[in-house]
């Protein structure tokens, strides 16, 4: 078990090791028991996290809130309006002068070819940890949630057929973070992840080929499919979820037009017929109910989504105490 994390950035999971990793989950489980059973955990006790939102948030936000009131500290809540960002302030100056007033801050910058490079400004400049709640790359919180999810629902993760599927959605084009994130934690913890998605909607070359290295390394494995049925079959854990072809092209109105030829790419009863028979189904949400997938799927008996849900809470719980408080 690893324990030196204070002041550590979590901006991706790839920079952390696979056992600071599982420190992380097995943290994360010991303070899901306290919430349980009541008990104060208040380890950061007057501590407190900067959260600076360019993007609305309902899991992140509260999970982080709610989870530094758990551990005894305050959150402030900001968007770039509530700060100078909104004259043009600097990520070096927002990051010396808040790492003067607190303990951490928590960013969520999603703009594509955006998002990440701000994180990296900020925690060039900070003398605090940099925790990612979600850039244009990155999403480490969901996939620390989502590992957390697959230990508590199998009690391993070595040999697990995962699948990462693109689904239709309209609400947004969602960012690539979610599936890169998980592409590239699962094949470190010996999964063999499966990624189907359209021609239209492909993932990044450079964070497949990280995934490639990690599946070599852990003895799990990575492949793609252009099919979603071919995605299902066998699958223990399917991840039907959209996201934007950002990696195919730029031109919103093409990403619009290729969208709507993917209409049935949809998880339903049928597709989640061709998994594992105890196979669970996991979503980050919001899900767009109807197009990413149906209702008696994702309110049937094979969802874990509000388990995985409240595994955020417990994550983010984890990150903090350890990176906020934690041994130096």
């Amino acid at each position: 078990m690893q324990t030196l994390f204070k002041n550590k950035h979590l901006i991706s999971l790839q920079e952390w090791t696979a056992e600071e990793i599982q420190t992380v989950i097995d943290v994360s489980k010991n303070l899901k028991l306290k919430f349980a059973l009541n008990e104060p955990h208040r380890y950061l006790q007057d501590r407190t996290v900067f959260m600076i939102f360019f993007e609305q948030s309902t899991r992140t936000r509260n999970s982080i809130e709610a989870g530094i009131t758990q551990l005894g500290g305050h959150a402030h809540d900001l968007t770039p309006d509530k700060m100078q960002l909104s004259h043009g302030e600097s990520a070096k100056d927002t990051a010396m002068v808040l790492s003067r007033f607190g303990h951490g801050i928590a960013i969520r910058n999603c703009f594509y070819q955006i998002g990440n490079d701000y994180l990296r400004d900020v925690a060039r400049y900070s003398s605090i940890p940099i925790i990612n709640m979600q850039d244009d790359l990155y999403h480490p919180l969901q996939a620390l949630a989502d590992l957390m999810t697959i230990q508590e629902k199998f009690g391993r993760t070595e040999g697990l057929n995962i699948t990462i599927s693109w689904a239709y959605a309209t609400s947004h084009a969602k960012p690539l973070s979610v599936p890169i994130s998980q592409i590239q934690l699962f094949t470190r913890f010996g999964m063999n992840v499966t990624v189907a998605s359209p021609p239209e909607f492909p993932l990044p070359d450079d964070k497949i080929k990280v995934s490639e290295q990690n599946a070599q390394a852990s003895g799990g494995s990575l492949r793609f499919t252009d099919t979603m049925d071919d995605g299902f079959e066998n699958a223990h854990i399917v991840i039907p979820k959209n996201w934007g072809g950002f990696a195919y092209t730029t031109d919103k109105d093409e990403m619009v037009a290729n969208l709507e030829k993917h209409k049935s790419w949809i998880c339903n009863s049928k597709r989640m017929n061709l998994a594992d028979k105890h196979a669970i189904y996991m979503h980050a949400l919001p899900a767009d109910r109807g197009k990413e997938v149906t209702d008696e799927v994702i309110d049937g008996p094979q969802s874990v989504i509000y388990d995985e849900a409240e595994n955020r809470l417990h994550t983010a719980k984890s990150v903090m105490a350890l990176t906020m408080g934690g041994r130096p």
